[in-house]
């Protein structure tokens, strides 16, 4: 019966035809009040991605995406309305208006200094990590497997890894994710401000059109002429993973906050200091912290992980759970899958993991090599990644 229903619904109001999946680009003209570039990246089944300035990532659902369609490709302002209002069978007004108001949030987000480099407008939308994409939305990306601290050395694959990739076999693998239609690469490690070509390699990334973030302990953040150093190459985001019992981790905090870059804060609950934990909370909102990253030892801190995620939401803190590293399956939306055994289908889907030998995991912490980006095509790699998860 219900099926019935859904053919004749599906006769009597046609769904629109989603649009042709692909790559296109915008760029301002000189003469425009506010000057700003697009990518936007449209899936097979017609939900995409809208990167702003090279710095912030916008997931679009279908009608959100035609809106942008016609924006990149300069169509005029009231021929979208009518293009989008046949397609919909909505007034031309109504969708005029969705077209302005899509502008205008753009416009606004061209305009605002520290961004969330990942965001949502408030379309009704898919879950991004559910669908099948084109492309990964994400690549993490590890420079290097060295750290500061020799002890921290236990948790990377060194043995497994036996070299690191020039300056120049990492810019391969960034123009090879940017013309796979990757927006957005996070630099891991280890420690990957170890590596003396890291504002480089940022560099190359952000002229390419991409996101870029880097993942680090802070050691060398708050030496100031360094964190100018990769500041200017273009970095989009940091995130920062803090060690509470360092008073240089929270120098190195401090000396970021102050400057024009967006910092996300990682803390690891573990049975040490799960009591210290809303008061961490207390002093990262002072200092103006505006997201935080969490992760637990093991499940047995799953209260204390609700209780650090509820103080984050009070606190009106920006709470991230899927960047690279310290990834863990202990983090505060896995206590919202009904059963124990589910996983998220992000690693493998919405972002892929590259060693510092370019040898390419689902995500970091896995050990299924799904391919060397450096040698092989990218789309070789890709098909694993997606045989993987079907």
């Amino acid at each position: 019966m219900k099926e019935r229903l859904r053919l004749w619904y599906d006769r009597l109001f046609p769904q629109a035809k989603p649009l042709e999946p692909g790559v296109y680009h915008y760029q301002a003209p000189p003469e425009a009040p506010v000057q700003y570039r697009l990518h936007l990246r449209i899936e097979p089944g017609g939900e995409g991605v809208l990167i702003v300035n090279a710095s912030t990532v916008l997931h679009l659902n279908r009608t959100a995406v035609e809106y942008a369609y016609h924006l990149v490709n300069g169509t005029p302002e009231d021929e979208t309305g009518r293009i989008v209002a046949q397609r919909y069978n909505v007034a031309e007004d109504q969708a005029r208006q969705d077209y302005q108001a899509l502008v205008e949030r753009i416009r606004i987000l061209a305009e605002t200094p520290d961004l969330d480099p990942v965001t949502f407008l408030d379309f009704e939308r898919a879950d991004p990590y559910a669908t099948e994409t084109v492309a990964p939305y994400r690549l993490d990306c590890a420079l290097t497997y060295k750290v500061v601290s020799e002890h921290l050395g236990e948790v990377a694959p060194v043995d497994r890894v036996k070299r690191e990739m020039l300056t120049d076999e990492w810019k391969t693998i960034l123009d090879k994710a940017w013309n796979a239609g990757i927006p957005h690469v996070v630099f891991t490690g280890g420690e990957p401000t170890l590596r003396p070509d890291l504002p480089e390699i940022i560099q190359f990334g952000e002229n390419l059109g991409m996101v870029t973030g880097l993942l680090t302990n802070g050691w060398r953040l708050s030496e100031t002429d360094f964190l100018h150093q990769v500041l200017q190459s273009g970095l989009d985001h940091i995130l920062l993973v803090l060690n509470p019992e360092e008073g240089h981790s929270w120098e190195a905090l401090r000396d970021t906050l102050a400057e024009d870059i967006y910092v996300t804060v990682h803390l690891t609950l573990t049975q040490e200091n799960r009591a210290e934990i809303p008061a961490l909370l207390d002093r990262l909102k002072e200092m103006g912290v505006p997201s935080i990253s969490l992760s637990a030892m093991d499940r047995t801190l799953d209260p204390d992980l609700q209780i650090a995620r509820d103080s984050v939401a009070a606190h009106d803190m920006t709470l991230v759970w899927d960047l690279p590293v310290p990834y863990s399956a202990n983090h505060p939306v896995a206590l919202e899958l009904e059963q124990p055994e589910e996983v998220l289908a992000g690693p493998g889907r919405a972002w892929l993991y590259v060693e510092p030998d370019g040898d390419v995991l689902p995500a970091q912490g896995t050990n299924q090599m799904l391919g060397n980006l450096l040698n092989e095509p990218w789309e070789t790699v890709w098909e694993r990644a997606k045989s993987r998860i079907r």
